[in-house]
């Protein structure tokens, strides 16, 4: 017989643990799928408008930053409250039983210093970013944010988002360590965008939300709530495109989109028309997070 530690024997153990690998990547991706649009593609649209990008060899890693520090907050948001996600999301790791909440919680804190590894590969201040993103997800998650004033709950989401696109803004930079005044400003802007609209994304989950108790927005206001997206949106349109210097072409464009968008929530009736809206707003966010660029190209050097 083979002794346990013949080449052979370690061979087919190893071969065996390689077998789960594409499993477990997989259920890495699942806890981030719901926010790759909502979150990487918007925040890494902002740090290459931003910063601006000047090697393209950056883009994966501002990339992989940013869908890391969201796996972060992901385990510790879909940890946090599981009945939630039986309720609304069951195709989600851990009530699609991919993995136990033991291990998904222990799996959580584990992450947290492999973010801030990984950050310190670019500079201190993209340390700080990741320090700050972990302390705000404790803040929304563990300390009750999540679950209280709706306010409250805003604002925690956009500071939230703002350690996000800090960290992607020096990682997409020439200078990892800085950021000069248009990546301040469009970063001070996404806060603002995302304090006053982040509510876009519990029309869907009203269901779920009232079953645990969360005050959200649609709960709290009712119908009424849907003009809270349409209002904000055209206001941020337009105020933005006076800020970045937008042509009226594309001024019109953009507060049409914005529009469009307001226009989706107040016909919305159903958990599927209401994700068809999400998605809209979430291209909205994205062209908002790009006008930077635009401003970088045509108005800075005139």
């Amino acid at each position: 017989m083979l002794s346990s530690t013949s080449p052979r024997r370690q061979l087919v153990k190893a071969l065996g643990t390689l077998r789960h690998v594409p499993y477990f990547l997989h259920t890495l991706f699942l806890f981030t799928k719901s926010d790759i649009k909502t979150t990487v593609f918007p925040v890494t649209s902002l740090a290459i408008a931003s910063a601006p990008i000047d090697n393209v060899f950056r883009l994966p890693h501002v990339i992989f930053w940013v869908w890391f520090h969201v796996l972060q907050f992901d385990l510790s948001n879909q940890t946090a409250d599981p009945e939630e996600d039986a309720l609304n999301k069951r195709d989600r790791p851990i009530p699609a039983q991919r993995i136990t909440l033991a291990n998904a919680r222990l799996l959580r804190w584990l992450i947290v210093p492999v973010c801030w590894r990984l950050s310190g590969l670019y500079s201190v201040q993209t340390v700080f970013a990741s320090i700050a993103n972990v302390a705000l997800t404790i803040i929304y998650d563990d300390l009750g944010a999540a679950n209280g004033h709706w306010a409250v709950r805003n604002v925690v989401n956009g500071l939230g988002f703002a350690s996000f696109e800090v960290g992607a803004t020096l990682i997409a930079g020439s200078d990892p360590r800085q950021l000069d005044k248009v990546a301040m400003c469009s970063i001070l802007a996404s806060v603002g965008i995302f304090a006053t609209t982040i509510h876009t994304q519990d029309f869907k989950d009203v269901e779920g939300d009232r079953a645990v108790g969360r005050r959200t927005i649609p709960i709290v206001f009712g119908e009424a709530a849907k003009y809270t997206v349409l209002f904000p949106l055209l206001a941020w349109s337009v105020g933005l495109s006076v800020f970045w210097v937008l042509d009226y072409a594309t001024a019109a464009v953009f507060t049409a989109l914005a529009t469009y968008v307001g226009v989706l929530y107040l016909r919305a009736k159903t958990v599927s028309e209401y994700q068809v809206a999400f998605y809209w707003y979430n291209v909205w966010l994205t062209a908002a997070h790009a006008l930077p660029a635009y401003y970088r190209m045509f108005s800075e050097v005139s």
